[in-house]
Order: C-alpha cells, then structure tokens, then sequence
C-alpha cells in the first residue's frame, strides 16, 4: 500500500485549458471510507469545477472510488463535496467566480504532512485555441532541449 506522503493527485488538463491566476489551498470534508480510497490513490480530478454557494465553496463531479473494503457504509463516487476555506478566500473566489470567462478549478490534491487531504483551486480563464498550441509548442521545446542535453 502507498504511504500518506507520496499522494500527489493532478488535474493535468486544467493548465492546458485555462489560464491559471490564484492559487489557493483548501481542505476538503470527507468520510471515512472517502480518505482511506484518498489515502490508496484511487481519486480523479478529470473534468471537475467548484462553485460558491451560500458562503461555502463546493467541489462538483469529483471522484473518489468506493472503498474496497467497505460496506454498505461507503460513499457516493462522484457526490458533491465542501472545500474548507477562510472568509477573506472565499470572498475572493465568489467575486472572482461571477465574472464572466473566469472559473474556479481544482488542480492538485494531496496528502499534507498531518495526513489530512487538501485540494489545490486555482481561478482560471479559459484559453483560445492559439494559446493551446502556444502551450504544446513549447512543451514539444522543453522536451527536444531535454534530448539535447541527455545525448551532449
């Protein structure tokens, strides 16, 4: 089984579709079951979102497989779940969520050094398509300067 420590979850399409500004690093409430699928790397970040409503900051569509070894106790796999978060931060997401172009999107989760889960949200604006192949252009140029130097 993974330690604690090596969970590093990442939403590897959220830089290449959005531009990324602040970054911000919430807690997340979930069960028991939920941490212990965490905790074995079982979870995804593919197509999520979060939203503000009421004050609290929510993270839609994310999933985290049912535990393996859970009964009839275990968790939803794609529920909604509450992301936990400072007035001032939330604040600066609803203003910035209601904007149009703008979205508020997970990026990493991981497990921190007290072995709670944390979420990684960042307020992005949606590329075009000549930022996308901006981005892949130099992608494609970070690797043929890595071949370069392993060869020299």
């Amino acid at each position: 089984m993974k330690l604690a420590k090596d969970i590093n979850i990442k939403n590897k399409r959220a830089t290449f579709d959005y531009a990324i500004g602040d970054t911000f690093t919430a807690g997340i409430v979930l069960t028991g079951t939920e941490i212990k699928s965490v905790r074995m790397g079982k979870a995804s970040l593919v197509d999520t979102f979060c939203y503000v409503e009421k004050g609290e900051v929510w993270v839609k569509n994310m999933y985290i497989a049912e535990y393996f070894y859970g009964t009839y106790n275990n968790h939803n796999a794609r529920r909604d779940r509450k992301l936990l978060l400072n007035r001032k931060e939330i604040a600066k997401l609803e203003k910035s969520g209601k904007e149009t172009g703008f979205t508020i999107i997970p990026l990493r989760m991981f497990i921190n050094e007290r072995g709670l889960a944390k979420l990684v949200i960042g307020i992005g604006r949606g590329k075009k398509e000549y930022d996308k192949r901006q981005s892949i252009k130099e992608r494609e140029d970070k690797r043929s300067m890595a071949r370069m130097f392993e060869k020299g």
